[in-house]
């Protein structure tokens, strides 16, 4: 009976151990399939990061710094027109907006800004020569033509002898102010040739004898209720809501002063050839921002081929 009993419990003994090592082996095996898909997942994960890695870089968005005057040039640069035209190309424009002809250009000088969009080649020529700076332009855009506005007068016809006329201070604005003049007959300058730095001293003739007053640019336009008549440059005509249409006269489209004085892109030597600058140039070349320029400024901003 003992023995019986003792081999009872023998048998029990051993299933037990049998049953308990099956257990162990099974718990390693699910841990190493486990392990296994884990390390198949991370795999996955890396693959998706290093996928949307590429995929940021060649979309990366290039943000180009461009100093502007207010009106026309900022309003064009940051129109929903232009803006998705860029987005497209992974460009991103930081307007800056200046309201004098000078910090513009020096802020390109500088580095501050990548390019500008606020002036026409004679200005920059001047400003080169006479700031020591080096700025190029890399693209013609558009023209503003100049008007000569009147509180009082409705017609150069009205222009009395000893009247007085206010006219742009800066470089090349005040000789076009001077050209506008001599087309009108009201005045003759020294030479044949067109001198984009003539200045009231280059007036040969002056029959009705006409006094001037050289004003800052920016300047003019306010000066209207103090004189006779103000020949304004576009963009400040725009800024001070005066209407192309309500000049007294106006450049003509086809006279050298228009072919002369088209507003450009400008910067420095060193960044003529920057791909981001270029295409700026090509978008607002662009038959769609021609034409939106055209219907939106009414014609007193024209682009140019």
């Amino acid at each position: 009976m003992k023995k019986l009993l003792t081999l009872t419990l023998s048998l029990i003994l051993a299933l037990s151990l049998t049953a308990c090592g099956s257990s162990s082996s099974s718990t390693e095996e699910n841990t190493g399939s486990a392990g296994e898909i884990a390390d198949v997942s991370t795999a996955a994960d890396t693959e998706e990061d290093v996928s949307g890695t590429d995929e940021e870089a060649s979309t990366e968005t290039v943000v180009l710094k461009v100093a502007a005057s207010p009106t026309p040039h900022a309003e064009i640069l940051t129109s929903d027109l232009v803006t998705e035209l860029l987005a497209e190309q992974g460009i991103v424009l930081e307007v800056t907006e200046y309201s004098d002809y000078v910090v513009p250009n020096t802020s390109v000088d500088e580095g501050e800004n990548d390019c500008n969009y606020f002036q026409h080649t004679p200005y920059l020529e001047t400003f080169n020569e006479e700031n020591g700076t080096n700025l190029v332009s890399v693209g013609s855009i558009h023209y503003e033509p100049f008007g000569m506005y009147s509180e009082t007068l409705t017609s150069v016809d009205d222009i009395a002898e000893g009247a007085t006329i206010a006219i742009p201070n800066d470089g090349s604005n005040e000789a076009r102010a001077l050209y506008l003049l001599q087309d009108l007959g009201l005045i003759t300058l020294s030479g044949d040739a067109f001198n984009s730095n003539a200045t009231v001293l280059d007036i040969e003739d002056n029959p009705l004898n006409l006094q001037f007053e050289e004003l800052e640019a920016a300047m003019v336009a306010r000066a209207l209720d103090d004189v006779d008549a103000a020949i304004v440059n576009g963009n400040y005509a725009l800024e001070a809501d005066l209407d192309i249409s309500t000049a007294i006269a106006t450049e003509s489209a086809d006279s050298e002063a228009a072919q002369t004085y088209a507003n450009i892109i400008a910067t420095t030597e060193d960044n003529a050839d920057n791909e981001a600058i270029l295409t700026l140039v090509e978008v607002l070349k662009s038959e769609e921002v021609q034409q939106w320029i055209e219907e939106t400024f009414g014609g007193a901003v024209l682009p140019v081929d």
